[in-house]
């Protein structure tokens, strides 16, 4: 089962900024679709934002204009800068990899989740 291999995440206060990582497969990467997704305590997990192979992307009202996706396809690598974080920001944040190849068909590949705590 392939794993994706998440970074960054961290304590902060309210207003400040981090930035999460992830690393896929070189294999997959650069035809996957991408997203960051988050869970809070007692809260169901939801979309953070998405990021398609071409670079279209799509926020959560909730973050737009104070987080950034970004793809790098030479390093395999997805990022997600959170600026100006809010106590409501602090949940697990998941890395979320999808996609279809001849040889893997379908697949759905999650990270082992990030912390990130904004404290007020």
């Amino acid at each position: 089962q392939v794993q994706l291999v998440e970074s960054g995440g961290g304590l902060v206060q309210a207003g400040g900024s981090l930035r999460l990582s992830c690393a896929a497969p070189r294999s997959i990467f650069s035809i996957s679709l991408m997203a960051w997704y988050r869970q809070a305590p007692g809260k169901q997990r939801e979309l953070v934002v998405g990021i398609t192979s071409s670079g279209s992307t799509n926020y959560a009202d909730s973050v737009k204009g104070r987080f950034t996706i970004s793809r790098d396809n030479a390093k395999s690598t997805v990022y997600l800068q959170m600026n100006s974080l809010k106590p409501e920001d602090t949940a697990v944040y998941y890395c979320n990899s999808v996609g279809w190849t001849i040889g893997r068909g379908k697949y759905d590949y999650w990270g082992q989740g990030t912390q990130v705590t904004v404290s007020s």
